[in-house]
């Protein structure tokens, strides 16, 4: 079975069992060792997957860490491990004492639900504090899946790895410093901005002045960005083909598919993209709305969008299918409701 399909699966099994799940141990066998084993790891071969493996740490002698990896008898990645029902940000301190005992070069600090991969990129045989990548198994994205594909064992390249780790590790942080900003521009971000567009002294009631127009706009330009590319989606998708068949006169269709109603797809398609393949969501028109499915299926409606009315409507299937209609003003206001779409798609899945 391909590789995403058996994460995702695994993804399905940690939602359904971390409520029942309440100790460190039954968090392993039930959460974790699944993970090494889809990894492609003998998890039950001490000389490759060793459980409790001794890391002595200064003068504190049989310290143990959870698991190892290990190659040739070395240890070539220490996994600690917690309970689901604990968060992982008080814990990386214990891998850090390990880590520097060991020849490992990866670390891995995860509680079943969230893994964080370490290595040393600011200082050799030093873990850094920063995770280089992290994976939430209840919020998985193709790009996140693509970087654990690495750690398999038939793929595992340690210096491969090691060598996109620093390119990983700081896009990540810059992205999480965009979104921030995204959401909530800080007084620095904004005096940034004015710098180039305001001639005027930035005090502080002309930063508070201009820092919801900012967020506007920094939400504006995203979602031009976002248009764009759907624009450009959508010039080669509706390319005529070569020949195509005249149809009768008696049967020429009233359905016209607007391209405010293609662009109300590739919008959907956009938010859904981390959800699920982009390829299994389609659109298909009526006279009375514009429809986009699941998989090309009737029963698997993702919503409905009504662009025709003067208030446009999209019409979002509840978990019984009956349809809760939302006013919006323009098709950016179809991003406030990501949350409920995929909702929607993860009951087909």
């Amino acid at each position: 079975m391909e590789f995403t399909e058996t994460i995702k699966q695994l993804s399905e099994r940690i939602l359904m069992l971390k409520d029942t799940i309440s100790t460190e141990e039954s968090t392993k066998m039930s959460l974790i060792v699944p993970m090494f084993q889809i990894l492609g790891y003998d998890v039950f071969n001490p000389l490759e997957f060793c459980p409790e493996y001794i890391s002595d740490v200064g003068i504190k002698k049989g310290e143990k860490v959870d698991y190892a990896i290990l190659e040739n008898g070395q240890p070539t990645i220490l996994i600690e491990c917690k309970s689901c029902s604990e968060t992982l940000d008080k814990h990386s301190s214990q891998l850090f004492r390990y880590f520097g005992t060991s020849p490992a070069k990866f670390g891995i600090l995860t509680n079943g639900i969230v893994y964080r991969f370490y290595t040393d990129l600011e200082e050799a045989n030093k873990m850094d504090l920063v995770p280089f990548l992290e994976l939430n198994m209840l919020n998985l994205k193709e790009s996140s899946i693509n970087e654990l594909k690495k750690f398999c064992k038939e793929n595992f390249d340690r210096d491969k790895i090691f060598s996109t780790a620093e390119e990983l590790k700081y896009s990540s942080l810059i992205k999480g410093v965009l979104t921030s900003e995204f959401e909530s521009p800080s007084e620095d971000f904004v005096r940034f901005v004015l710098t180039t567009v305001y001639e005027g002294q930035k005090n502080q009631r002309i930063i508070e002045k201009f820092t919801p127009v900012v967020k506007r706009a920094f939400s504006s330009f995203v979602n031009e960005i976002v248009n764009n590319k759907i624009s450009s989606a959508l010039s080669k998708d509706t390319e005529e083909p070569e020949t195509q068949e005249i149809p009768e006169p008696n049967s020429i269709s009233k359905v016209i598919t607007t391209e405010e109603e293609i662009e109300t797809f590739y919008i959907i398609r956009g938010l859904l993209a981390e959800v699920v393949d982009i390829n299994d969501i389609v659109h298909r028109d009526t006279e009375s709305y514009f429809g986009i499915l699941y998989k090309d299926n009737n029963r698997k409606p993702i919503c409905r969008i009504n662009l025709d009315t003067k208030n446009k409507q999209i019409l979002i299937p509840d978990e019984n299918k009956k349809f809760e209609r939302f006013y919006i003003d323009s098709l950016n206001d179809i991003y406030k409701y990501k949350k409920q779409l995929i909702e929607v798609v993860k009951r087909y899945l």
